[in-house]
């Protein structure tokens, strides 16, 4: 059953079962509304949405559907994306602009991305017109830009104004956003001209202008700035909240961490997910869809196995003569592979995070040739004193020293080479570098495991 721990009415944790999502499922069953609505209002809005997400696709469609349970806003606004999708496809449009009347202008957009453009129409022309053109403008903007991070409810003050007017006034706006720490104080244009931490603002005198209590240095970000760059902005500088301007250099909008933090989460999945080859797949993903986005991949990695295996066939003879080789050039591939993969991991990251730039970039190439030539040498030694034990063969333990040495050299400079090669073609490197490396590495592995072999055989 369900634990809610309460400290004098506040929720402090909440955690569930296989038995408790059974009771769910049985009140959907029984058309049991009420006590579906009690206990989500009793706990955070993410447990609940990850009480939804932990039902079948049939229960959480019943859920929706039943009468009288209206699905809180902040619950949905927890749910990940593909059942966001889902859900959406259950709720009438009513419900849906219902939902987005009561969230701040970033999370009504995230819903709106998912919304089908047959009905996304229909529900803008139901918002008040203040609220749809505001939302219709940042639609106009680019997915990943940060017009579509930003909420456009923000704090703003004129710099003539005192901290008593300012205090007054925050007493009385209905229309200023939940949180915020810092009022950005703008010009006769609108234009941000400085910030102040609402904490100052209650310390300070009544009679003190804002202007003088003001921070001028700030950070502003452009409404087509990307939320890769964003984020890094935030992580670099340690921002809490950040201006957001238009073309005009007016506010137009605030940026919060905890908005930054979902993007940078969200970045570092889909990086992970994408060197594996794997896309955008959630663990509620239909077996269909996660095998049509592995599909295309595995296709693709099929043909690079296949021309492995033709290189090998080049030395067909020379395995002839020493079988043993067979058995071994498999050590040399996958050593090669994965440091490859580590250098790639760690190129793809730093690309991101723009800490790889042109500056940089041959400091950075000698560096992983150096680790090449050093991790070579270690495990050619450990390799041949191994292979010298096993086989009792000192020229096989000198090929084998050797393709080491050439294959993580080659594994470590493809492994930051194809990503940045790949960046400047405007290509994401998250998607594309493990195919390649993966392939380069295992030929590489193979050509000079067996060419060594032939040239001394």
């Amino acid at each position: 059953m369900s634990l809610i721990k309460k400290t004098k009415d506040k929720k402090v944790n909440f955690e569930f079962n296989k038995e408790y999502i059974r009771v769910v499922t049985s009140k959907i069953a029984s058309n049991d509304a009420q006590f579906i609505t009690n206990s989500f209002s009793e706990m955070h809005p993410a447990d609940a949405a990850d009480i939804i997400e932990h039902l079948s696709q049939n229960d959480r469609e019943n859920l929706i559907k039943l009468n009288n349970f209206n699905l809180d806003p902040e619950v949905f606004v927890e749910l990940n994306e593909s059942i966001q999708t889902e859900i959406i496809n259950y709720l009438s449009s009513d419900s849906i602009v219902s939902i987005i009347k009561n969230l701040d202008s970033d999370d009504a957009i995230s819903i709106l991305e998912n919304v089908r453009e047959e009905d996304k129409n229909n529900i803008l022309s139901s918002l008040p017109p203040k609220d749809r053109f505001a939302l219709l403008e940042s639609l106009s903007y680019p997915e990943d830009s940060a017009a579509r991070l930003m909420q456009r409810e923000f704090t703003a003050i004129p710099s003539n104004w005192s901290v008593g007017q300012t205090i007054d006034y925050l007493r009385e706006n209905k229309d200023l956003p939940e949180e915020f720490l810092e009022i950005f104080i703008v010009n006769e244009n609108f234009n941000p001209v400085g910030t102040v931490p609402s904490s100052k603002v209650l310390t300070s005198p009544r009679d003190t202008k804002m202007a003088n209590v003001m921070s001028e240095s700030q950070l502003l970000v452009p409404v087509d700035m990307d939320k890769e760059e964003v984020a890094n902005l935030f992580e670099n500088y340690n921002l809490n909240s950040a201006a957001v301007i238009d073309r005009n250099n007016k506010l137009v909008g605030m940026i919060m961490n905890d908005d930054v933090l979902t993007v940078l989460k969200e970045e570092a999945e889909e990086d992970t997910l994408r060197l594996a080859g794997v896309g955008d797949e959630e663990i509620t993903d239909g077996v269909l869809v996660k095998t049509k986005r592995r599909f295309n991949w595995l296709l693709l990695n099929l043909f690079t196995a296949f021309l492995a295996t033709w290189c090998i066939s080049l030395f067909g003879a020379t395995i002839e003569q020493m079988v043993v080789l067979a058995f071994l050039m498999p050590i040399v591939a996958s050593m090669g592979g994965n440091a490859g993969m580590q250098t790639l991991a760690v190129t793809v990251r730093t690309i991101a995070t723009n800490d790889l730039t042109k500056n940089n970039f041959s400091s950075n190439v000698f560096k992983e040739f150096s680790i090449g030539i050093l991790n070579g040498v270690i495990f050619a030694v450990i390799s041949a004193i191994i292979v010298q034990i096993w086989f009792q063969d000192n020229l096989l333990s000198i090929i084998i020293a050797i393709s080491m040495v050439l294959t993580m050299i080659i594994a470590g400079l493809f492994g930051i080479l194809v990503p940045f090669t790949l960046k400047k073609m405007n290509i994401d490197p998250a998607i594309a570098s493990s195919v390649f490396v993966t392939t380069i590495t295992d030929v590489i592995g193979f050509v000079s495991f067996l060419g060594v072999g032939a040239y001394f055989l």
